[in-house]
């Protein structure tokens, strides 16, 4: 903060600069003022003097001619005036300014500055904003672009999902059909196991020929219903089975007898079936239950 001395100090010294600024001035003027000598328009005029002895020798001499009388001589040209020294306009003189006016003028400076750097700060503001709104503009457009990805992803998702549950609900009726069929050949088998379990003997060693069949026909349904049928399985199919199992049903091994008119991968599958079907029907039927069965295997189409 700057004192009442310093400042009027600082005015005292401008007041000084200014009035040798001004004498100077004013010394170089006086400096360049010249004198010029007074000009008299005009021809020159000469003349001369006749002395009073020289007129008696003029008159005793031969009569000269009489000169000519001179020309009237010409009215002077008007006189140019003295070109009048061009008054140089003053330099301006410095405002005197008291400590009020500096103070104001200090004051007015203040806000013109901060005036300054609210606009600049302005400015700045008005930059982060738009850079804000950029990122915010391309936030949102990655936002959509994910958004899209999305859903395109669950488009797919569900279309698997359909053509999953087409395929299931597919093999569902290939695999209500097939169990169809297999009742329908088990239906059909069973009146033929039990005619052919008439002779068998039970494991008491006496005839039971009612729970001989129902064993038979367990064993057919079982064996069936694990069956894979190829595609070339024709009706009629009878296939002699050489089964050997433990108590509980478990196969040991499945050989195909004689007879049997099925190809080779159709035997194949029946083999596979009966590993399927393990462990065979053995609860209730311990009194009938062998180690080494033969089983007729059947398909009527």
């Amino acid at each position: 903060m700057e004192k009442f001395s310093d400042k009027l100090r600082a005015f005292a010294l401008a007041m000084a600069l200014h009035v040798a600024c001004i004498l100077a001035l004013l010394v170089g003027l006086w400096w360049t003022h010249e004198s010029r000598p007074v000009s008299m328009p005009g021809p020159v005029i000469e003349a001369t003097l006749i002395g009073p002895t020289a007129a008696p020798k003029a008159r005793a001499g031969a009569q000269k001619p009489t000169p000519a009388k001179p020309e009237p001589p010409k009215p002077e040209p008007p006189k140019p005036e003295p070109p009048k020294p061009q008054s140089q306009p003053e330099p301006p003189k410095p405002e005197t300014q008291t400590p009020n006016e500096l103070q104001r003028q200090n004051q007015v400076d203040q806000e013109r500055v901060a005036a300054l750097a609210q606009e600049k700060a302005e400015q700045e503001k008005r930059e982060q904003e738009e850079k804000v709104r950029q990122k915010q503009v391309e936030l949102d457009e990655k936002q959509r672009k994910l958004r899209e990805e999305q859903q395109k992803q669950l488009a797919d998702i569900r279309k698997q999902r359909e053509d999953a549950e087409k395929k299931v609900k597919q093999a569902s009726d290939a695999l209500a059909q097939m169990e169809d069929r297999n009742q329908k050949a088990a239906a059909q088998a069973q009146p033929e196991a039990e005619h052919e379990a008439e002779q068998a003997t039970t494991g008491a060693g006496g005839q039971d020929n009612d729970l001989t069949a129902r064993y038979a026909a367990a064993i057919q349904a079982a064996v069936t219903n694990n069956w894979n049928r190829p595609d070339n399985a024709s009706a009629g199919l009878r296939c002699v089975l050489n089964i050997a199992q433990i108590p509980g049903g478990d196969v040991i091994s499945v050989t195909i007898g004689s007879p049997c008119n099925a190809d080779p991968v159709t035997r194949t599958s029946i083999e596979q079936a009966v590993m399927k079907a393990a462990p065979l029907p053995y609860q209730s039927y311990e009194k009938v239950f062998q180690r080494n069965i033969k089983f007729t295997f059947r398909f009527d189409g």
